[in-house]
């Protein structure tokens, strides 16, 4: 029995979280550096907030992954 959502799919959702944790990190980076260049503090913690954010919903689409992976193991 297949599941309704295909591997196609289910790549797509998995590779969906990993681009949102990109450009969050991507976003943190550039306010990182603009905080840095201007002395602004409160931007630049921003910045890092948004890299610890890419990087935990990177982690997040990495569990949903291997959670998809087991339960078509088990289908």
């Amino acid at each position: 029995v297949r599941n309704s959502c295909g591997a196609t799919e289910r790549k797509l959702l998995m590779d969906k979280e990993h681009l949102k944790g990109e450009a969050k990190k991507a976003e943190g980076h550039i306010k990182d550096a603009a905080g840095k260049l201007t002395g602004d503090r409160n931007l630049q913690a921003e910045g890092k907030l948004a890299k610890v954010e890419g990087e935990i919903r990177k982690k997040v689409g990495d569990v949903k992954g291997a959670v998809r992976e087991a339960a078509d193991r088990h289908t």
